[in-house]
This record gives C-alpha cells, structure tokens and sequence, in this order.
C-alpha cells in the first residue's frame, strides 16, 4: 500500500496457488544454521475491549489526501480494539463523530492503521500474520512495510498482502521502490476458489539478502530478486518497520457503494516476526552418514522433490534453516514426509510450507532429527552413505543413517 503514489498497485501477473517460483536463489556463503528467535509478536489475547498494545504499536491519525482514500485514520477503540478472542478487530465505519476534515471535505468514514516505527524495525527475516479479510467494494486491507531512513520511494516498500473489494478472491504481494513505485510496483497476485473474507488466511514473506518470497497458507507464489527489477535499484537491504491497516476507498479500490457493507471489519489472530527467512538465503548445511551432505536434488523447488544425501558443495540447496515453529526450510520450502505418512520408509521430500505434522521436526541432544508427528528419525535409506542416497523417516534405532550434524 503506497504512502504517496497517485495510483496504486497495478499488478504485474495473477497466480494460481499452483504457480512455480518466478527466480531462483543465487548461491551465498555458506553460514551457520540457527533456531529461529522471534523478535515481534502480538498475539492480540487482551481482554475484550482492550486498546492496541502501545509499547508495540503507534496509533495513526488522519486522512490520505495522497492515495485519496476516504476514511480518517482514529486512535479510538471503536476503530481497532481487542474482542477477547483472541483477535484484534480493526473496524470501518460509516460515521464521523469527531466533525473529522478530510481532503475531500468532512469525513465520511473512519478507521484504524497501526505502525511500529520507533518501536520496532527488522533487516530480513519471516514476517506473517494471519487475518481474515474485510469485505465490500472499495475496502483496501493491507499488511506491508516501510524502509526506514529516506522518503518513499527511496526507502522501498514491501507489501506482503493487499486486497481490494471488488477482487474478492485475490491478494496481492508487491515491491514499491526507485522506479518501480504505485502503479509501477513489481509484483503479483494470489487467487483462491472463494472470497478470502470466509475465513482466515495466513500471509507472510520471507526475506533475505537479494530475495523476497511471498507465501499464502505455506503456498508460496512469488519470488523477486533485483533481476526483475529492470536495472533500477534494490532498496531493500534496510530496516524496515510494519503496517497494518483497513483503508476505505482511494484510486485503486475505488469508493464505496451501497453494497458496501458498515461497520466492515479486518480480524486479526496475530502478527508474528522471527529473525529467519526461512528462504534459502541464509542458514547452512546439515551432515550425516559418510559426512555427505542433505540436498535438495538438482536444487529444484517443484512440490515433491527428493531430498538426498549428495557431497557437500555450499549451494543453496544445501542451506537449510532449523526454525521456531519446528520446521526445516530451504529454497524457501520445507522438508516434509510424503503424504504425510508415519510409517517406517515413507520418504522424505520438499513441499511448499503449510504447518501440518508431517513438517514439523525437532533436533535432539542426540543428533536425531525426528518428526514429530511420526516419532520417527530422519534416516538414510538402506544405511548407505552414496550421493543420491533418498532420506526417508524410520523408527529411531541410534545407528550412523540416523545421526545429523546441524551446522
């Protein structure tokens, strides 16, 4: 969501939750793997009635003439508040009670818009929040942010998900810098078979040096690198701070009508940030047998690749990040158990990330890597240490096939 551009978000392509990645991560030195740590959360679980947490949020006031947005951004409760649920409800209304002035003349709408500048900003890592939508012509939900240090454009932006009103069915992930800004923005969207606002939905990215990865319910649809970027200038090696808003209106949603539905509401279960990109640009390698290597084959990110041992040789397909919410990701994937199955054998493969049990993993002090879900060990097949030796999942015995060297 641009701060300052006169026209919005154009997108350059519409992709189906199938859609390939659109680049590939460059090779990068090779580092140490690490548990991720979370360095934001707000998981809204106040009482009901409870304000925006302050010493993590700034309350924004005030109208957008730059985006011609309709609504006055409140700092009161009945904007965004928490329903004791578990949720922070930030609340369209058609209403004006504060003799609001906008740039149009006297409000018509308010709304809310939360930021964390000044209170905290991030260079990389993996930021998500899951939400469900708003809904109606001419509503504008939107979940990115901004750099810090420099005006817009030059600072850049990300946003990690927009939807307008009359794409129901649609989200969209952008870049907004030197070059590429409002109208102008590199990015895409992401469509499901049913208006996002029927439930809840989860929406991240993952970003590292050179390589930003949007994802929606673990699917990942995007992948921008300064190669698309057409020879101008890739401004996102910065802090950046967040931004959680519900526009009304503005040149890209267009305004409301009388299906509109008020009070329209944005529902938010949490906002999360750890200092993992869980993309492949940083991380290392994991060892086993023979002190091979585990490798994602021919460094492929199609659903359904193996994973292997294969001799050590630094690649990003080798870069695995071991992160807090227990999965093993490289290539901006995860390394998951074929069909989910727990059974002895049941091989061992990449898949984009969707937090099932067949996902999930934990290190132990024994060198073991065990899903969770399973009870079972990461293991190579037949004990053999031969590049191109396929990793399954088997009942943990001890033996060499089992043992795993993170970092």
């Amino acid at each position: 969501m641009t701060v300052v551009a006169a026209a919005l978000s154009t997108m350059a392509a519409v992709a189906s939750p199938a859609a390939a990645n659109q680049a590939a991560s460059a090779a990068a030195p090779q580092g140490d793997v690490g548990i991720a740590a979370t360095t934001f959360a707000d998981e809204f679980n106040a009482p009901a009635g409870t304000p925006v947490d302050g010493s993590k949020w700034n309350m924004e006031t005030g109208d957008n003439v730059n985006n011609h947005e309709r609504q006055y951004y409140t700092n009161s409760t009945s904007n965004a508040v928490h329903d004791g649920q578990g949720n922070l409800v930030i609340t369209a209304r058609r209403e004006n009670p504060g003799n609001y002035q906008c740039w149009y003349g006297r409000c018509e709408y308010t709304s809310a818009r939360l930021n964390t500048s000044g209170k905290f900003t991030q260079t990389y890592g993996h930021f998500e929040t899951r939400l469900k939508m708003s809904r109606g012509q001419g509503m504008w939900p939107a979940f990115w942010m901004l750099g810090t240090g420099g005006g817009w454009p030059d600072a850049g932006e990300i946003d990690i998900m927009e939807n307008v009103g009359f794409e129901p069915n649609t989200v969209h992930g952008t870049l907004h810098g030197p070059g590429y800004s409002g109208s102008g923005g590199i990015g895409a969207g992401y469509s499901i078979g049913s208006p996002f606002a029927d439930g809840f939905h989860t929406f991240a990215v993952d970003w590292s040096p050179n390589r930003i990865v949007w994802s929606v319910d673990g699917n990942v649809y995007q992948t921008r690198t300064p190669a698309d970027l057409n020879g101008n200038r890739w401004v996102f090696d910065h802090p950046f701070f967040l931004i959680l808003n519900l526009a009304v209106g503005g040149y890209w949603p267009g305004d409301p009508n009388s299906s509109t539905p008020f009070p329209n509401t944005l529902v938010v279960d949490y906002v999360r940030v750890t200092n993992d990109s869980g993309g492949g640009g940083t991380g290392g390698q994991i060892t086993g047998i023979g002190g091979k290597c585990v490798d994602v084959a021919g460094a492929n990110t199609a659903n359904g690749t193996p994973v292997q041992l294969y001799d050590c040789n630094g690649t990003a397909a080798q870069r695995w990040t071991v992160n807090s919410d227990g999965s093993i990701r490289a290539l901006g994937k995860c390394l998951d158990v074929s069909g989910g199955s727990t059974a002895d054998g049941a091989k061992v493969q990449l898949w984009d990330c969707n937090g099932t049990g067949a996902q999930r993993w934990t290190v132990s002090g024994a060198n073991d890597i065990v899903n969770i879900a399973a009870n079972k060990c990461l293991d190579a097949e037949g004990n053999s240490s031969a590049n191109g030796t396929r990793l399954q999942i088997w009942t943990c015995s001890g033996r060499s096939n089992q043992k795993w060297t993170v970092g």
